[in-house]
């Protein structure tokens, strides 16, 4: 099993969701977060006043898959999530050891 972690833009992210159910993942965590990479903000202009915007606005999934439908999922990521521009965000891959759905006591890929 492995953990995918994403990044991507909100724009994004209907796209993604609609591309990870298409291509077999049944479940996934999402979260509203802020951060920046490269792209390091931008400035804006509010009332007048020049202000820098260094945390932008990101939403992060959090998904365990098996292994046969690991590339599947990441590539479904890869195509809905991208724009070509800077910013488009970054995946995350961790070996999961284990897993363990608390209502049944179901262990590995039968808990995810």
């Amino acid at each position: 099993m492995t953990k995918i972690e994403a990044i991507v833009q909100p724009n994004k992210f209907e796209n993604v969701k609609t591309a990870l159910i298409e291509n077999g993942v049944d479940g996934m965590t999402v979260s509203e977060v802020r951060g920046h990479g490269r792209q390091k903000g931008h400035t804006e202009v509010f009332r007048g006043r020049e202000y820098s915007v260094d945390l932008l606005p990101k939403i992060k999934l959090e998904l365990i898959v098996d292994e046969d439908i690991l590339e599947k999922a990441v590539d479904a990521i890869l195509k809905s999530a991208y724009t070509g521009k800077i910013g488009d965000g970054k995946i995350f891959l961790y070996k999961v050891e284990g897993a363990i759905r608390i209502r049944s006591g179901e262990r590995g890929v039968a808990a995810i």
